[in-house]
């Protein structure tokens, strides 16, 4: 489990003007991010529009991620949804060659009780090809995954390696650290308060913001998980407004746009989403220059 210690990045989907996956650009993204240096990819969570794709592009998007990577990190599939018996079938569908674990968000809509949302991992766990990470994001699912529930889902399940939290709650983090089996992971699921959880004893990010500034955020999880808080600090500052705009008029818009500045890939998303404004735009620019020296 030490291959998911450190920076994962939660990878955006590039689109040609026409909406079709932009393959090419894939490439270009999968190279950026690693020459960063980060540890890990995950490859169709929300920010890489996963509710927008179709079967056939998810498995491209996936077969053509491994064969660009060639091995050269670890890769994390997201396979999750609020239909669990349809989570079930596309785990069976997945073609796991050169993946490491699966990212699986907490079922959305539906509202689901603890019991149900422990049923639907259970199901998952029990059926899984690979480990699995839980992801939960209450913010985007209308429902939370209880730090009981997240312990008993830990105790219950040895392929149930780690949580993605994104809940912003210090209590819900306070209770899992205190409480979780000493291998199962606990992961940032939120850029700007990754180094206040890494000092509670997480193993790192899963990143947007290191689609775009992929060293940037590297080097201070590296130097945050080696207790170097003093030199961390620095850095985790100097990416606070950078990290807001990113979110100002949604993700991943925003951070598609630093990605245009940067060369990276086009900044063109799906509907119901759309690209960030011109004003929006500019402030990006703005802190890039900062940043990126």
């Amino acid at each position: 489990m030490n291959k998911f210690y450190g920076t994962g990045v939660a990878m955006v989907t590039p689109f040609q003007a026409d909406g079709a996956v932009d393959f090419s650009g894939l490439e270009t993204v999968v190279n950026h991010i690693i020459g960063g240096g980060v540890e890990y990819l995950v490859i169709l969570g929300t920010t890489g529009e996963s509710a927008t794709l179709s079967k056939q592009e998810k498995k491209d998007v996936w077969s053509n991620t491994a064969k660009f990577n060639n091995g050269r990190v670890p890769l994390v599939a997201g396979i999750g949804g609020n239909n669990t018996y349809e989570v079930l079938k596309s785990m069976e569908e997945f073609d796991t060659a050169g993946y490491d674990a699966i990212l699986s968000v907490s079922p959305y809509y539906n509202k689901p009780t603890q019991e149900g949302i422990y049923q639907h991992y259970k199901a998952i766990a029990e059926n899984a090809p690979l480990p699995v990470i839980l992801y939960n994001v209450p913010g985007r699912t209308g429902s939370m995954v209880s730090a009981e529930t997240t312990i008993r889902l830990a105790n219950d399940f040895k392929n149930i390696i780690a949580t993605k939290e994104a809940s912003g709650s210090f209590d819900q983090f306070n209770y899992i650290m205190k409480d979780k089996p000493k291998n199962f992971l606990f992961i940032s699921g939120d850029d700007p308060v990754t180094l206040p959880m890494i000092a509670m004893g997480c193993a790192g990010v899963i990143s947007v913001i290191g689609n775009a500034i992929p060293k940037e955020i590297s080097d201070m999880v590296r130097l945050c998980l080696k207790g170097d808080y003093e030199s961390a600090r620095p850095l985790h500052y100097s990416m606070i407004e950078f990290t807001r705009l990113m979110f100002a008029e949604g993700n991943p818009a925003g951070v598609k746009q630093a990605m245009k500045e940067l060369g990276v890939c086009a900044d063109h998303v799906r509907l119901p989403l759309t690209k960030v404004s011109s004003a929006t735009a500019a402030k990006i620019s703005a802190e890039l220059q900062h940043l990126i020296k």
